[in-house]
């Protein structure tokens, strides 16, 4: 209900209980008193008069908490209002996820979605995530995932991993993040378009999966460029090609995996800024402007771009566009690859 429409029955419940008035001399009083009393609830503080809460479903220091905490400042500023970064990590971002679904759709709790929020209701069938209960207010920025090999290993190029990898199915391996994690479904789709069979070995964390690789425990592996760019600048390994459809500002020597001949093969970490459905549209209104100003600033380009990430233009509809897109994407993956975290 509107800020307007809880005055207005506010209003109404006051009128009646002071009607009818039964003598004249009693009626300035009454008027007085009923103005004592409704009054006050018509001072409604405009959005937004506390601080705002952006949830990070992962634990701090990690690359989405950076992200968050980059456009939660001049976020704030622009919206008028302090914006906390509240991480809440925990089963595969779901928990996150969840709190921000099931917040009072006011404004003032927000969710940073990525590639974990559209994997979740696919990853986690039973955690009753349904993303259609989520707003968005817009895109932020998007960024290249990298692969990377031993600097020993045979293959120079995209086309030469294929073919290798076709001519023994299942004899190498590669390292991930996590079960489920961005990495390890770049991995999948890599395999499911390049019809090559490699073997997963999963590791707790990012880092953990690289030192595997730096010693010779897998031969390859899918990464962020911002994690893997100072490792292939020191040439601890040797990255074979990026992601995402276009070459990265940041590795711009490294080829894309469709022009190695990995068809149709385009994959990105992606972030944006989701809320509860059925906002006020006055407060959704706010939000969008406040995201629009943020993203429009040289400021907040230059710190993306320090995480390897290339600012997009995209507003509501950009966002809800990725998160369906997404959630069809990988859904299909996961269940292809029967990867299910329940």
């Amino acid at each position: 209900m509107s800020q307007s429409s809880q005055a207005s029955l506010f209003i109404a419940g006051c009128i009646r209980a002071f009607h009818p008035v039964k003598k004249l001399k009693n009626a300035l009083g009454q008027a007085s008193l009923i103005a004592s009393l409704c009054v006050p609830a018509l001072a409604f503080a405009a959005y937004p008069d506390h601080p705002v809460k952006l949830v990070v479903p992962f634990a701090p220091a990690g690359a989405v908490d950076g992200i968050a905490r980059l456009f939660s400042s001049d976020f704030g500023k622009n919206l008028g209002q302090t914006v906390i970064v509240d991480n809440r990590p925990g089963s595969g971002s779901t928990i996150g996820i969840l709190s921000v679904i099931k917040a009072p759709p006011d404004g003032y709790t927000l969710l940073l979605g990525n590639i974990a929020t559209a994997s979740a209701p696919a990853m986690y069938p039973k955690s009753t995530i349904n993303l259609k209960l989520l707003q968005p207010i817009t895109l932020i920025g998007r960024s290249a995932y990298v692969l990377v090999v031993k600097n020993d290993f045979p293959a120079q190029n995209v086309p030469e991993l294929v073919a290798l990898l076709k001519a023994n199915p299942g004899k190498f391996n590669y390292s991930s993040a996590g079960s489920g994690s961005a990495i390890h479904l770049a991995a999948e789709l890599f395999k499911n378009k390049a019809g090559v069979d490699i073997t997963h070995i999963p590791y707790k964390g990012a880092g953990p999966a690289m030192n595997a690789l730096m010693a010779g425990d897998v031969e390859m592996m899918f990464g962020s460029v911002a994690e893997l760019k100072s490792q292939i600048q020191a040439k601890r390994f040797r990255a074979i090609g990026v992601t995402t459809n276009t070459r990265s500002s940041t590795l711009p020597d490294v080829p894309t995996m469709i022009e190695g001949g990995v068809k149709d093969y385009d994959v990105a970490g992606w972030y944006g800024v989701y809320a509860p459905a059925n906002l006020p549209n006055d407060v959704l209104t706010k939000l969008r402007k406040a995201a629009e100003l943020t993203l429009a600033s040289d400021g907040i380009q230059q710190l993306l771009k320090r995480y390897a990430m290339e600012p997009v233009q995209g507003g509501s509809k950009e966002a809800g566009d990725m998160l369906d897109a997404e959630t069809k994407r990988w859904t299909e993956v996961i269940t292809k690859a029967n990867i299910y975290a329940d």
